[in-house]
């Protein structure tokens, strides 16, 4: 409960996450991953992601950012998935970091501003060893 309070504390709502909001986009090796976030709006933000991987469907998901009772949580809506959720701990000013220990992977989910781009990742243990996945995501300028 306590660590709960403290993540509260350095990140209180969605509206400390505004410089989340924006379409985003990550390519590498063929395959593209896109990410958009609503800006805050009375206390929720939304967001949905896309990844589309040569001669594979289309794999996506839905996101909120909310506070619950645990905290300020950031919970991923999968296909096929119970809804999971992960709560903010203690970060740097300008990053946002989730987390839940009892999750199979990741168990981690961070987002950070790293100048002009969205720098995302998730990260867990899995067979007792580390696996993570970083994506550094350019911002998709409206057409026009």
């Amino acid at each position: 409960m306590m660590l709960a309070m403290l993540a509260a504390a350095v990140i209180a709502a969605p509206a400390d996450l505004t410089w989340m909001a924006g379409s985003w986009t990550h390519e590498q090796d063929g395959v593209v991953t896109r990410e958009t976030w609503l800006p805050p709006l009375a206390g929720t933000m939304s967001g949905a992601g896309q990844t589309n991987r040569p001669g594979k469907p289309a794999r996506s998901e839905f996101m909120t950012i909310t506070v619950t009772p645990a905290g300020l949580t950031f919970t991923a809506h999968v296909d096929g998935q119970p809804p999971t959720p992960f709560v903010a701990i203690p970060s740097d000013p300008g990053s946002a970091v989730f987390e839940n220990k009892a999750h199979d992977f990741p168990q981690r989910v961070m987002y950070r501003r790293c100048g002009e781009s969205l720098c995302a990742g998730i990260e867990g243990m899995v067979g007792g060893k580390l696996r993570a996945e970083h994506w550094t995501y350019s911002r998709v300028l409206a057409p026009e």
